[in-house]
């Protein structure tokens, strides 16, 4: 489905090549060969791919760009900010072994694409598809099953080696917003719901966040939250990552809350559309297994952080309901919770 205000490619073709051509003064003939969305993109911000040519010391050159770039109208997050996603990759992809685009140019003026920007290098390779869901169709219903075990393995090494670093030498205390940790999140995530819902009352999504304040665990690590941690953020060259995507929900807090946002993802992506999982998929307890022997300590709050994941998912999907209204896809009068599968799979959680 395409962003309510999508945006024409020639026309950023022709803004961003001068721009292009004056972060690369030694490049000739720059030209933008190609420029496009992707086959698949989220509704979160405008991304586009490009191929730039261009020729440097007598030899003619060629990359693979992506330009991603701050939504305007309709916006999923209360707030988007592409510079702090920039600064995460290029201090990632500078610093550690995780698999990260190569980070180009950040551009905070509005004047040449309407909206903040940056470009990245495009790296090749297959991401397991969200719409529809990799269980239901896509490339990984067409791969065997050691195959499907292997990725999500080397998928899971990756998101352990996140949450190994030490996120205060490398500078991530920008992330912090203030005092981090659970009970920020917890009121960052009832403004949003209160501006997401639009006055509708949400009884399942306002009884899970009770529920997460009632239940609260005291003496919370801090560690480098990726945030939207999914394989289906991931981009893989056979079974092995090469790349890690989407940190518009990066923050400081208990890294179990990615491992549960990883299980609870692929459980929306199964039992939440009443398919069965693929086969070969490790399941929870093994997969929780393997992560704290990467990790080399116990998962301590795992059902909390699963219901934690379901409860910010069902936020989002508010937000998203609106969305689907202003395109007109469903019937203004239609019931938005009917069709809310996170908050369907939080009130099983809540034994409501």
């Amino acid at each position: 489905m395409p962003l309510s205000q999508p945006r024409d490619p020639e026309a950023t073709r022709r803004q961003l090549a001068p721009w292009l051509a004056r972060r690369m003064p030694q490049a000739r003939d720059l030209a933008i060969t190609s420029m496009a969305p992707p086959a698949a993109t989220g509704f979160s911000n405008d991304t586009l791919l490009f191929d730039l040519e261009w020729t440097e010391d007598g030899r003619a050159r060629r990359a693979g760009m992506v330009v991603r770039i701050e939504p305007r109208g309709f916006t999923v997050f209360p707030a988007y900010d592409v510079g702090q996603q920039f600064h995460i990759m290029q201090r990632l992809g500078e610093a550690t072994d995780v698999p990260v685009p190569p980070m180009f140019w950040l551009e905070d003026r509005t004047d040449v694409l309407g909206a903040r920007f940056f470009v990245m290098g495009r790296v090749e390779g297959r991401v397991p598809p969200d719409n529809p869901p990799y269980h239901a169709a896509g490339w990984m219903t067409g791969i065997a099953p050691a195959a499907r075990a292997a990725l999500w393995w080397d998928g899971l090494e990756v998101l352990a080696r996140i949450h190994r670093l030490d996120w205060r030498r490398l500078g991530f205390d920008f992330l912090a917003h203030g005092t981090p940790g659970l009970d920020a999140q917890l009121d960052y995530y009832a403004r949003y719901l209160a501006w997401a819902a639009g006055g509708r009352p949400q009884p399942v999504i306002e009884a899970g966040l009770a529920w997460l304040r009632r239940h609260r665990p005291a003496g919370e690590p801090l560690g480098l939250c990726w945030g939207d941690a999914r394989i289906g953020n991931m981009i893989f060259a056979g079974e092995r990552c090469r790349a890690v995507l989407d940190w518009e929900m990066a923050t400081l807090g208990n890294p179990e809350q990615d491992l549960a946002w990883w299980l609870f993802l692929d459980r929306h992506h199964s039992e939440g559309i009443g398919i069965e999982r693929l086969a070969g998929l490790p399941g929870r307890e093994e997969t929780v297994a393997r992560y704290e022997e990467l990790i080399d300590r116990r998962v301590r709050h795992l059902d909390y952080y699963e219901v934690f994941a379901a409860f910010r998912f069902a936020v989002i999907m508010c937000r998203l309901w609106q969305l689907l209204v202003e395109y007109g896809a469903v019937p203004a009068d239609a019931d938005p919770q009917a069709s809310n599968i996170p908050a369907r799979l939080l009130a099983g959680m809540l034994g409501r």
